[in-house]
Formats: C-alpha cells, sequence, structure tokens
C-alpha cells in the first residue's frame, strides 16, 4: 500500500466517525424521556380520538331517530290523528320492522287504526267543568247585596255569609 491509500484510508475512518455524532449521555436520557411522554400522550390522543368517534356515531344515531320522529310527527298531525303518542309509538315499531316510508305507515295506520284519528268535519264542543256552577236568575243581586254589606260592615259574619254566598256564583 502506498503512503496516498493509507491517508485515504484513515480519513475515511475519521469521516465515519465524525458522521455519526456522540451525545452526552445526559442528553440521550433527555432525549427519551421526551420521546416517552411523546408516545405516551400519543397513546391518549388516539383513545381520546376513538372515545369521540364512537359518541359521534351515538350522536348521529340518535339524531337519525329525531328526524324520523319528527317526519312521524308532522305526517300524523296532517292526517289529523287524535292520540299523536300512541300514534307514533305504533308507527315507529312498524318502520322498524320494514324499511317503509313515512307516508306509507301512516296511511296504513289510517286504513288499520281508525280510531287513532278524528273523524272529519265533526267539532267537539267544550262543555262546563265540574267546577263551575251554573248562575240563578235574580241570584246576582243577593251576590251583590252580600258583597256590599261585608265591604261597609267589616263585620266577620258579613265576610262569611259573603263568602259563603259566593260560593254558589263560582
Amino acid at each position: 500500500m502506498s503512503e496516498i491509500d493509507f491517508e485515504s484510508q484513515v480519513s475515511s475512518e475519521d469521516e465515519g466517525q465524525s458522521s455519526e455524532k456522540l451525545v452526552p449521555v445526559g442528553e440521550a436520557i433527555r432525549y427519551r424521556k421526551r420521546a416517552q411522554s411523546a408516545e405516551k400522550q400519543i397513546a391518549a390522543l388516539d383513545q381520546e380520538l376513538k372515545t369521540s368517534r364512537e359518541k359521534n356515531e351515538q350522536l348521529a344515531g340518535e339524531l337519525g331517530e329525531m328526524k324520523l320522529e319528527q317526519r312521524l310527527l308532522s305526517s300524523l298531525t296532517a292526517a289529523g290523528v287524535s292520540d299523536l303518542e300512541g300514534a307514533i309509538l305504533i308507527a315507529k315499531a312498524r318502520m322498524k320492522g320494514s324499511d317503509s316510508d313515512v307516508d306509507s305507515v301512516v296511511g296504513q295506520l289510517r286504513k288499520e287504526k281508525g280510531y287513532l284519528f278524528e273523524a272529519l268535519g265533526t267539532e267537539t264542543v267544550a262543555s262546563k267543568t265540574a267546577g263551575v256552577k251554573e248562575r240563578k236568575p235574580g241570584g246576582q243581586s243577593v251576590f251583590e247585596r252580600a258583597a256590599k254589606r261585608a265591604a261597609t260592615s267589616g263585620s266577620r259574619a258579613d265576610v262569611q255569609e259573603y263568602m259563603r254566598v259566593r260560593r254558589q256564583f263560582v
């Protein structure tokens, strides 16, 4: 070997060592700790992402159910349903059993369960409640007189009489 070859071989070995930079031990430990903490953080973020995706799927399912219920509600209301809650429950059960359209389910309900829907053209008139008493003709003057007497005298007996008479009219 010539001197030139020997020097080039030595210089190439020096370059090999210089390309591998040696890092002090303290710094290597610090790098390792940073890498471990980054790996822990990645694992935590992966778990959080998984949880968020599961929650997203759950919320998407709930939203779909709410949209279906809203469409059923509007269709049943337009069809003139009298028992809305019962009709929605029956319609939901039928929709789960088959992939039917909302309008077809409402039409089927109208045919099979006619009692859930109001009869067209019939109007109901509200009746008096049990708490309201009939007014007696000419009785209003007795009520007014008792009220005036209780207001002017301030006597307990007059006020009690006024309250008794008032119960008959209210």
